[in-house]
């Protein structure tokens, strides 16, 4: 098997022009194994680690020596974490070394401008802008700023959350925003596109790599510590700090998304851009297109929650309610910036406005009056209405009965015959353990009374000719009224 990187590479190849034999010969792969994953690139892959150095857990000391003593030698460093406990040899230190001096070399030179061709490239990077307030809850602020490097024309997507769906759903409004995607799209080594680094081995994460695949983007991931390698993006998230968010005043995301656009369409994106001396908006109409593909990736965040009996749904600390009918049933939950959606096999059975808010219910007035309508209907009924005069605990059964969409006539004629089999005291003992368990049934009922009751010895009542008289149930007599009038008399006696 073969890592994510590896398919995204045969991939690029394909869309280069290689046939399958050259992407075999030129990375050295069998040619089924290139056909395999071009027909299939969501089979099977096994990532592979890097073999760790023995020098590794000893670097910062290594790095504390250089910086107290920069042009200690290897001899004197490898005496010296052998006091710790290193085993291996001086060559790997001597490469460490040579490595590091490099680099410090390197960060004092002078860096060249370095301009990309119309379309090739997007910079992208985070921002932090403080928090937002929704009543007593607090929501961190996170801008991702996306730039066509070329014309400087800037995007700016600002959510609560810097999680993996969330990036995703940024890029692709960038992208419909921007008309195209680019060729290759510059990180830094976020965790949601940088999993590991090993010098110049990068591996990119899994998830990243299948979104940019059928845009035929190729990811680069920017050197640590080295920001002008992404130069463009950084000045940009500057100069909104400078230039956009002093001064101004937000209600909720919707009004900061509102707001960055109009500063960037009437602002970031048509003033004389210092470097190149254009507007960005006209420097960006040279960029020819590259064609979204079809069928754009489903990108919101995706949950599968399980609707409790109160018909709603808990996300992101709030509650959602669903139709009463899906009472104990799991929906896929799918929310962006602005809507949370419900489907039930692969159908929107509602949605809703998302909140931002904490311990909030957001209820859809048709969803009670659907419970009420429910409800009024069957307590109608008189087999309903006699077992829900046993105890409250009986109404409250049949309630999650109706929720679960399962037959209430039925289960209350059920639960009457069971009743007269074991008796009221056994049935009511036996419906509070089953809400206790959350068993909604006429048969989990039926076990219960099985396993811990003996049923009462039957005396069949007389039958009659009319067979509507056979099946009148009464309800118990309470004695509680008996005693009243006996008490009553005994007092008018006396």
């Amino acid at each position: 098997m073969i890592d994510r990187k590896t398919v995204f590479e045969i991939h690029r190849l394909k869309n280069a022009g290689y046939s399958a034999r050259q992407i075999a010969r030129e990375m050295r792969l069998g040619r089924d194994t290139v056909k395999k994953y071009l027909a299939n690139p969501e089979a099977t892959v096994a990532a592979k680690k890097p073999n760790v150095s023995k020098l590794s857990i000893y670097c910062d000391l290594v790095d504390s020596l250089l910086e107290e003593y920069p042009l200690v030698q290897a001899p004197v460093v490898l005496q010296r974490i052998q006091e710790k406990g290193f085993d291996g040899r001086i060559t790997i230190v001597r490469d460490y070394l040579r490595k590091v001096r490099e680099k410090a070399l390197k960060n004092r030179q002078v860096f060249i401008r370095f301009e990309s061709a119309p379309g090739k490239q997007m910079q992208i990077d985070w921002g932090h802008f403080d928090a937002l307030p929704y009543g007593v809850t607090k929501r961190k602020l996170y801008a991702l700023a996306v730039i066509e490097s070329y014309s400087r024309m800037l995007y700016v997507q600002f959510t609560h959350s810097q999680r993996q769906e969330v990036l995703h759903q940024g890029l692709l409004n960038a992208f419909r925003f921007f008309g195209t995607s680019p060729e290759e799209i510059v990180v830094d080594n976020m965790l949601t596109a940088v999993t590991e680094r090993w010098g110049r081995f990068v591996r990119f994460n899994d998830a990243f790599l299948d979104f940019l695949r059928p845009f035929k983007i190729v990811p680069v991931a920017c050197n640590i510590r080295s920001p002008q390698e992404k130069g463009k993006i950084e000045r940009s998230i500057q100069y909104m700090r400078q230039n956009f968010w002093p001064a101004r005043t937000f209600a909720d995301l919707m009004d900061v998304q509102n707001q960055v656009n109009q500063w960037c369409d009437t602002v970031a994106n048509v003033r004389i851009h210092q470097t190149t001396g254009e507007k960005p908006q006209d420097r960006f109409a040279k960029v020819i297109p590259r064609p979204l593909p079809e069928g754009l990736p489903d990108c919101r965040e995706t949950e599968t929650v399980l609707v409790h009996k109160d018909f709603a749904v808990i996300f992101d600390g709030n509650q959602y309610t669903a139709p009463p009918w899906t009472v104990g049933k799991h929906l896929i939950l799918k929310a962006d910036f602005n809507t949370v959606a419900l489907y039930h096999l692969q159908k929107q059975v509602t949605a809703h406005f998302r909140s931002w808010e904490r311990k909030q219910r957001i209820e859809l007035p048709s969803h009670r009056e659907q419970v009420k309508k429910l409800q009024n209907k069957l307590w109608r009924q008189r087999d309903i209405a006699l077992l829900s005069s046993l105890c409250p605990e009986a109404v409250d059964y049949l309630s999650a009965i109706a929720l679960a969409r399962q037959p209430v006539q039925k289960t209350a004629v059920i639960l009457l015959t069971l009743k007269d089999e074991y008796g009221e005291a056994a049935l009511i003992c036996a419906v509070r353990k089953a809400i206790a368990h959350k068993a909604y049934g006429a048969e989990y009922i039926r076990n219960i009374l099985h396993q811990e009751s003996t049923p009462k010895k039957l005396h069949p009542p007389v039958k009659l000719k009319n067979e509507e008289l056979n099946n009148l149930r009464l309800a118990a007599p309470s004695l509680a009224e008996y005693d009243a009038f006996i008490l009553k008399r005994r007092r008018d006696h006396e």
